[in-house]
């Protein structure tokens, strides 16, 4: 392997393989991808439905947050992918991209909805109907609708529009006000990673380098200027990674190192590499090289509260790991087994002053309680409310070199509120005449609660992640903001970051899409802006 490229990518996740193959389309360039994982040539993540399977893996980074107060005191399990495709190889597979609100609500110059729209439609192809040709045509993202939906998806679907929310045709239009089956990422019943999308079409390439093993322990920076990385093997799961160790490698980039690690993994390089608050950083041992106070700031996440009521009917995803279902995924790839969980979603407005969806229900066909490693004790439903536009805000820290998340959920009174009115209507919807044949009393550990001071207790004491981190990066014109609306990160030249960490506002969908989106368009600015520099130094290489 040599040791020197031209473009150096940290993260081969959903970010980082947009990026990868972007790039290195432009045979003139030199690219290496920095995975910190492994392979993902594994039948769970090939299997829609066995995602959960991967949790606490070698494949997953097995975080665990600080204590948060407004959750009873518990620290939640955050798990992101630790393999090629990172966390869109063992996430549910929805392609949401969100509302027009979202991207004018950033006020970041372009990177309003209508200059991003571009964008999505640039990397989907919507497999069957494209109702009003809301998606692009022919890119390597592949969006289908579910292979084999539950029965009970149907009753969930039927409930909504007893309730009288509006059918969407297609979700990721303008408005996703309304309800809808899930559109998924998966291409004939397997699921459809960003590696599988943008990596592997890629690998033929003799001018794309990806290297797995390779745990990126810092940013080189030389004279104010990112010139490289250094890495090496890193921990084993649940480890932090921020360990420095014997024997790094060092590769270097002549034009720029791009960061794609994620929310987490992006500020908590940085802060490493001696680019975060200049306090923060000296008193955990770092020598601060730029002082950017916001690095690490502005984390949020979607907050998920379930509710879970037993099945009368042996219908559910509590019998998919039968030996049927699995010859029915293996020969056919249908059956139960091609479910991504989530079969069904609406997005609706707890109040008239909102304006837009302010919580998001998912149906899930089966118990999905613990994050799916709890084996169901029967069969059960799942609607869960998702708190789409936080108003708390969290921080990413290190203590010595380890990184300490703090999500700082329901720091903020008005998220209690919204999350309660969200259980209220999904109590409603599993009232309905529509879902009455397949509903039950309460399943543990849900218990029933009924008024809003229950609610609430239940709220904080049952609450878990939906697993979509943003905005520890924030991208804005301020000068404040971490990385500029070109993704530079502020003061340092030859550095960008380019994933679901620069995020200003976390968007009211789920984050693979938008983060996929945010990739293209940086492989756009940063080709630019190599043709610029080319035009100026008349073709010459950047030393």
């Amino acid at each position: 392997m040599r040791m020197e490229y031209d473009y150096v990518i940290v993260g081969a996740g959903s970010a980082g393989c947009v990026l990868a193959n972007r790039l290195s389309a432009d045979p003139s360039v030199s690219v290496a991808l920095l995975e910190a994982g492994g392979s993902d040539a594994k039948l769970e993540v090939r299997m829609p439905a066995g995602f959960a399977k991967l949790f606490k893996t070698p494949c997953d980074w097995n975080f665990t947050t600080a204590g948060q107060a407004g959750l009873s005191g518990r620290e939640l399990y955050w798990p992101r992918g630790r393999m090629l495709g990172g966390s869109s190889s063992l996430n549910a597979q929805m392609w949401v991209r969100g509302h027009r609100a979202d991207y004018d609500g950033w006020n970041v110059p372009g990177w309003s909805y209508d200059e991003v729209l571009p964008y999505f439609r640039r990397a989907e192809r919507r497999v069957g109907s494209n109702r009003g040709g809301v998606y692009g045509g022919d890119g390597p993202i592949h969006i289908s609708e579910l292979r084999s939906p539950n029965v009970t998806t149907a009753a969930f679907l039927a409930a909504c529009e007893e309730l009288g929310l509006t059918r969407l045709e297609e979700l990721n239009g303008p408005s996703n006000e309304g309800y809808c089956p899930t559109p998924v990422t998966q291409n004939r019943g397997r699921r459809w990673s960003a590696a599988d999308a943008y990596l592997r079409p890629a690998l033929r390439r003799p001018n794309l380098t990806v290297v797995t093993g390779a745990h990126a322990r810092r940013v080189l920076l030389e004279g104010g200027r990112a010139t490289g990385v250094e890495y090496g093997p890193g921990p084993g799961p649940g480890g932090s990674g921020g360990a420095a160790g014997p024997g790094g490698t060092v590769v270097r980039a002549r034009r720029e190192v791009i960061l794609s690690a994620g929310a987490i993994g992006s500020p908590h390089l940085l802060m490493l590499s001696g680019v975060g608050p200049a306090g923060e950083l000296r008193a955990e041992g770092v020598e601060p090289l730029r002082d950017l106070p916001q690095v690490g700031a502005n984390l949020q996440d979607h907050l998920a509260s379930g509710i879970f009521l037993q099945c009368p009917r042996p219908v559910t995803l509590a019998g998919a790991e039968s030996v049927p279902n699995l010859l029915r995924f293996l020969i056919g790839r249908s059956g139960m087994l091609t479910s991504n969980v989530g079969e069904a979603v609406a997005f609706i407005r707890t109040g008239p002053a909102e304006p837009a969806p302010d919580i998001e229900l998912i149906f899930a066909p089966g118990p999905f309680v613990d994050h799916g490693l709890t084996p169901p004790s029967g069969h059960g439903l799942t609607i869960a409310s998702i708190l789409l536009q936080p108003e708390s805000r969290g921080r990413i820290t290190l203590s010595g070199r380890d990184v300490v998340i703090d999500p700082g959920y329901l720091t903020a009174e008005a998220d209690v509120r919204r999350q309660v009115a969200g259980l209220r209507r999904a109590k409603e919807l599993f009232a309905t005449a529509a879902l009455a044949p397949f509903t039950g009393p309460p399943m543990a550990p849900y218990w029933g609660p009924e008024t809003d001071e229950e609610l609430v207790r239940w709220i904080r004491e049952r609450s878990e992640t939906l697993y979509h981190p943003v905005g520890t990066c924030r991208m804005g014109a301020d000068e404040e903001s971490v990385v500029d609306p070109s993704l530079r990160v502020r003061g340092i030249s030859a550095l960008r970051v380019a994933d679901a960490s620069v995020m200003p506002v976390i968007n009211r969908g789920h984050t693979h899409a938008p983060t996929v989106m945010i990739a293209e368009r940086a492989a756009e600015l940063v080709a630019a802006d190599r043709a610029a520099v080319g035009r100026t130094t008349g073709g010459a290489a950047v030393a």
